[in-house]
């Protein structure tokens, strides 16, 4: 069980630890992080020929057009030219939100192909050092298994580490849509394991689609596995701070903006993912009905109030989660502001009974993994409270849609 205990010793031992981290954080890091620098990759010269093409007599539209513009430039094309597209500009057609999400997958499988030949040569040159041909065989490895079967890459970025994100489910017929959001460390190297596979993004995500399955067989659901953003390195400081949070917070927006249909949408958040989702809450698409954070820092806000969503928020954190001992506080920029599973912060606070260190939540077996299928599901009243919030899905009046 969390301890929220506020005494003035525990208080002055967790501001001296906040300071004690920001030195070793200079001391480690400095006060710029190096962020990868790389020069014009095959994604920035595609993005600069798509810009110069034309198709039917028109110009191709920017890829930084609102989603519903991409969405009604793909209506107006055949099935032919769509695929067309997609064969000659896999890496913008993959990552376009408003293009069709099969399309989206069908371009995604492409530009996999085309990493995989790229770093299958690189696995080999020998100008490479040792450890550089290691990494190429390393992300050879991770495209041939993103290739394997009928997967569904949704986005699908190799540059830099790399960043993807994939769905379980059907997008286009789901009620209910849940967005997995991970933390430091997300890349595409990281984003599956064979060992403590619900400890990573894929592995979470399908553990939640299969409980939600589980949880309520008949309602239309998708999980995705939302790797498409760029996380901090380790806990330097960027991890202390909330610029990539901000970047990622609007990437996910739109992500969840350009969605298909009209489905309901839960966040699912854990650890540094709960900042993302904290700064991204205020602007989130209407659509956002549930905020759930799990082994959060914070959510760079005070309280629930100042995320200023109409979404519910929900928290939870098991016992010995080593981020509860993490002072929970901002100064300057550093830190993300309060406890989110502090009953003063006003979320709904949920079991994570069975839950087991900071990347547990996710494992079969657990209150919190069946919490946060309950909630992506719509069943609210299914969910267990923590003992600090006895009442956490009190006054909830939605239902469920199949």
């Amino acid at each position: 069980m969390t301890s929220f205990d506020t005494s003035p010793t525990l208080t002055v031992w967790r501001a001296l630890l906040a300071v004690a981290v920001v030195f070793v954080m200079l001391a480690t890091t400095g006060w710029s992080a190096v962020r990868d620098q790389q020069a014009d990759g095959p994604r920035e010269l595609a993005l600069a020929a798509w810009a110069r093409d034309r198709i039917a007599g028109h110009s191709l539209p920017e890829v930084d057009a609102p989603a519903y513009r991409l969405a009604h430039f793909f209506a107006t094309l055949t099935s032919g030219q769509r695929f067309a597209l997609a064969g000659k500009y896999p890496s913008v057609v993959g990552n376009l939100d408003g293009a069709p999400v099969t399309l989206r997958y069908h371009a995604n499988r492409v530009a996999l192909r085309q990493a995989a030949a790229a770093e299958r040569v690189r696995a080999h040159d020998e100008k490479l050092s040792p450890d550089g041909r290691d990494e190429a065989q390393a992300r050879l490895d991770r495209f041939r298994s993103l290739l394997r079967g009928e997967r569904q890459i949704l986005a699908f970025d190799p540059s830099g580490k790399g960043r993807a994100a994939e769905v379980f489910g059907d997008l286009d017929r789901a009620a209910r849509v849940s967005v997995v959001v991970p933390g430091v460390d997300t890349h595409l190297l990281t984003l599956e394991r064979s060992r403590r596979k619900y400890a990573a993004p894929v592995g979470m995500a399908e553990s939640l689609y299969g409980a939600e399955r589980s949880a309520s067989p008949g309602t239309r659901t998708a999980v995705i596995a939302w790797a498409d953003y760029t996380s901090p390195a380790g806990l330097g400081m960027d991890a202390a701070l909330g610029g990539l949070a901000a970047d990622g917070a609007v990437r996910l927006n739109a992500m969840v903006g350009a969605l298909p249909g009209t489905s309901k949408v839960s966040l699912f958040c854990h650890s540094y993912g709960s900042v993302v989702c904290g700064v991204a809450a205020h602007r989130a698409p209407d659509r956002v009905a549930d905020i759930a954070v799990a082994g959060s820092p914070g959510m760079r806000a005070a309280n629930a109030g100042q995320l200023e969503t109409g979404a519910r928020i929900w928290a939870t954190r098991d016992g010995d989660d080593w981020i509860g001992d993490v002072p929970h506080m901002e100064f300057g920029g550093i830190g993300h502001g309060a406890d989110p599973v502090d009953p003063a912060f006003g979320a709904r606070i949920v079991s994570a009974a069975g839950a087991a260190g900071h990347s547990g939540y996710f494992e079969p077996g657990t209150e919190s993994l069946d919490n946060f299928a309950a909630i992506g599901v719509g069943a609210y009243e299914s969910v267990s409270c923590a003992s600090a919030d006895s009442a956490c899905h009190s006054g909830i009046s939605g239902e469920r849609n199949g």
